[in-house]
């Protein structure tokens, strides 16, 4: 069954607002800076001014990196065990544990972005110009 957007919002198109995040660009018009530092998100984009205090990129950039960097690390490690004659334990660790690192880092900012830019091309956390606070909020009754 085909999914029909009923709110009468314009089409957000989703994989070049993702591209433009994973790019560190705003994901609206592709220009403007979307992290204010390594991994701090801009208020607001200085081009366009798209507000991006909204997101909610939380846990999820980690998990993600967590998954890619895993299954690298353990893809390497078996390859260096089996095409090779046995390696000193210490060439592990002075090997991958930089590298594992290093890819971490180079990844994190990259997964934010694409994640924010979902966030923004889909509507979610608050990028919905119609209902601005959307996030539920705490009546007082718990």
């Amino acid at each position: 069954m085909p999914y029909t957007d009923l709110t009468l919002r314009p089409a957000r198109p989703t994989w070049p607002a993702m591209l433009n995040g994973m790019k560190c660009r705003c994901p609206n018009c592709g220009q403007g800076k979307l992290f204010s530092s390594y991994l701090k998100v801009a208020d607001q984009c200085d081009v366009c001014g798209t507000e991006f205090f909204h997101h909610r990129a939380d846990d999820a950039p980690p998990y993600i990196v967590i998954t890619i960097v895993g299954h690298l690390a353990v893809g390497a490690v078996l390859h260096m065990e089996m095409s090779s004659t046995p390696l000193h334990p210490l060439t592990y660790l002075w090997v991958m544990i930089p590298l594992i690192i290093l890819s971490s880092l180079l990844l994190l900012p990259v997964t934010k972005g694409a994640v924010v830019g979902l966030q923004w091309a889909r509507y979610m956390h608050g990028f919905d110009p119609v209902g601005a606070h959307d996030d539920f909020e705490d009546d007082g009754r718990s």
